[in-house]
């Protein structure tokens, strides 16, 4: 019965106690009998939808398909944007789902988490826009540019 109690509470411990409750309430009126562990989990991921995050797979296919510049793109929620940051958007475009999902659900449950626990998440502001704005150089402050790389490269 420990090792029962054990399973349970290590395979719930990433979700917070109003998502639990959510999850159980939704597991029962859906069921005859009392949730399995895996009813359980299941119920805890849909109720995640209904509080209006993402599911983790839909976070993931959302952050694979973003286009440059990422902070500039219309993320569903802002936990989509820094779960695929810090998988590495060079890393999610060039690697097999096998290898990036794995990563890339790591992050976003950890944003999940911060979520419930109440912090708010910014997107920062695209520096991608600003460069895009700048004019670019003439041909002899090119010249100057590429002179100065010369020499500061030693070429």
């Amino acid at each position: 019965m420990r090792q029962i109690k054990r399973l349970w509470r290590d395979s719930l411990s990433e979700y917070p106690i109003d998502l639990l409750f959510l999850g159980a309430k939704r597991a029962i009126e859906c069921s005859e009998y009392l949730p399995t562990l895996h009813q359980m989990l299941v119920s805890c991921q849909e109720c995640i939808g209904s509080l209006g995050l993402p599911l983790a797979r839909d976070a993931f296919i959302e952050a694979c398909q973003a286009s440059s510049p990422k902070a500039a793109q219309n993320w569903s929620h802002p936990a989509v944007y820094f779960a695929g940051r810090d998988t590495g958007w060079f890393f999610l475009a060039n690697n097999p789902e096998k290898k990036t999902w794995p990563v890339f659900e790591e992050n976003f449950s950890i944003y999940i988490r911060k979520v419930f626990l109440g912090d708010k998440l910014a997107i920062p502001a695209s520096d991608a826009d600003q460069s895009q704005k700048s004019n670019p150089l003439t041909k002899a402050q090119k010249k100057n540019e590429l002179k100065r790389l010369r020499e500061e490269l030693g070429i």
